[in-house]
Parts: C-alpha cells; structure tokens; sequence
C-alpha cells in the first residue's frame, strides 16, 4: 500500500495544438494575443518531466487504453486493489 506522502508521476503528454484544439475556455488564444501573460507552452516555457514513473500518449491514444495504463499502474503499485 501506498503510503501518505508518496507521489507517482505520470506525464500525459499532447503536443500543443492538440490542447489548444481541446481548450473550450479559450486559454491559449488569449495567451496567444498577449491577453494572459506567462502562459506555460505560449510565453513561458515549458519543462517535460524528467523521470515519470508513466508517460501516457493523449495526443494519440484513446481514453481508453490512457485510462487503462494509468490504472494497471495504479494497481502495480497496490494503490488501488481489485476485489
């Protein structure tokens, strides 16, 4: 079991114009126009994680299998238990 304070990086990594065409608010458009300023990927850089203990593809891959990665590796890891 897990224990409090433990942490599992997972990266979901989407190239950026897969986020901007999922963005409904309109956050990079703005950041775009110069409207939101240091807005990570636009004005701000962006920092991919070194080391993730799981990176899922969701530029490319389903919900589904994305889903079904992240909790195989839940359940690896005896976060989640299957009864």
């Amino acid at each position: 079991m897990v224990q409090h304070g433990d942490f599992i990086e997972i990266y979901c990594d989407s190239p950026i114009e897969v986020c901007e065409q999922r963005d409904v608010k309109g956050l990079y458009k703005k950041a775009r126009n110069g409207e939101v300023k240091e807005f990570t990927g636009i004005s701000s850089p962006y920092e991919e994680p070194e080391k993730p203990e799981l990176v899922v593809l969701t530029g490319s891959d389903s919900l589904e299998k994305c889903t079904d990665d992240i909790l195989k590796l839940l359940r690896d890891r005896n976060v989640i238990v299957n009864h």
